[in-house]
């Protein structure tokens, strides 16, 4: 009876795996076939002015992807490092797993899942916690340099900023009021089944070098991506003020952060947000659509792709 059970435990899950496998797949192969912002005959003929170039030109861009999933990777192992030491290559693989997951789920919320799966069960809700810690360093410093580079652009351009309802804003602050007084009857609500008061303690108990680490890699990660496109800016001879160009692709990522979306809408939701952005200096919108593809295909679909291999790999931890 206990093998016929694993047995279908064993396939069941293969099957799951499987259909991750292949969603992923198709979810790549339908945006590069079928995508309505840059067909895919206008995207290979992109590709072969970008490969006509010199070849160093290509390996500078793939050192770019590397560096910054590197990056992305190490930070996983730091984070992971205060509950439980894994190598290198045990983060590698947790970290491509879970952005190959993370594709057909909402904000990339699979992500989280994903990488607790890897450990017992008793150390789950903890690293769901520890990978919340990470993204949210990413969105610090995106929403930082996305600032600047919104002031950048009111200022240079002289936009307006809309006028504020002050009805919907006292709505708003009210809110935020009731919230904070209420605050010791939050402590004992749950939060995807962890208690507040729980993530709080966690969070405190949490090493400040930690916190110091963690955003000073997600510093360092954003200045790879955002001059990765700045890169391509150039190499596509798009001739324009350095300052200028930065603060706009600060503005492009700060956007993109906070529109919600399945991760495979990345390169459409980034490529829409980029031809706005753009049209200020009135770059081509052919160029800007192409740039943000090889971006999403650099740095999302190939690493997804290779993360389909540790998908399939993977086995379920035993938790006795």
């Amino acid at each position: 009876m206990y093998n016929i059970s694993h047995k279908y435990k064993t396939s069941l899950f293969f099957l799951i795996k499987l259909v991750i496998v292949l969603g992923a797949f198709y979810f790549i192969f339908e945006k590069l076939v079928n995508n309505q912002l840059l067909s895919f005959s206008e995207l290979q003929q992109q590709l072969s002015i970008l490969f006509s170039k010199n070849i160093w030109i290509i390996l500078l861009l793939l050192l770019f992807t590397d560096v910054n999933w590197l990056l992305e990777v190490y930070k996983w192992k730091v984070l992971v490092s205060i509950k439980k030491k894994i190598t290198f290559f045990e983060a590698f693989q947790q970290s491509l797993a879970s952005l190959t997951v993370s594709i057909i789920t909402p904000n990339r919320i699979g992500e989280y899942g994903a990488k607790a799966l890897y450990f017992k069960k008793n150390l789950r809700k903890k690293i769901v916690l520890l990978n919340f810690i990470g993204n949210i360093s990413q969105l610090v410093v995106t929403v930082f340099f996305g600032v600047f580079g919104v002031l950048f652009l009111l200022s240079k351009y002289n936009l307006k900023i809309p006028s504020f309802n002050i009805e919907k804003l006292l709505v708003i602050l009210i809110f935020i009021s009731v919230l904070y007084l209420s605050r010791k009857k939050l402590r004992f609500t749950k939060i995807a089944g962890i208690y507040f008061n729980k993530v709080v303690s966690f969070l405190k108990k949490t090493p400040k070098s930690i916190y110091i680490k963690i955003l000073g890699l997600a510093l360092v990660r954003y200045l790879v991506f955002s001059h990765q496109f700045y890169f391509l800016l150039r190499i596509f001879e798009v001739e324009t003020n350095y300052l200028i160009v930065i603060n706009l692709i600060f503005c492009v990522y700060l956007i993109a952060s906070i529109i919600p979306s399945l991760a495979v809408f990345d390169w459409a939701i980034k490529g829409s947000i980029a031809v706005f952005i753009f049209s200020f200096i009135e770059l081509n919108e052919l160029t800007i659509i192409t740039i943000t593809s090889i971006m999403w295909l650099l740095n999302f679909a190939i690493p997804a792709l290779i993360g389909s291999i540790f998908v399939m790999k993977f086995k379920l931890i035993d938790n006795e």
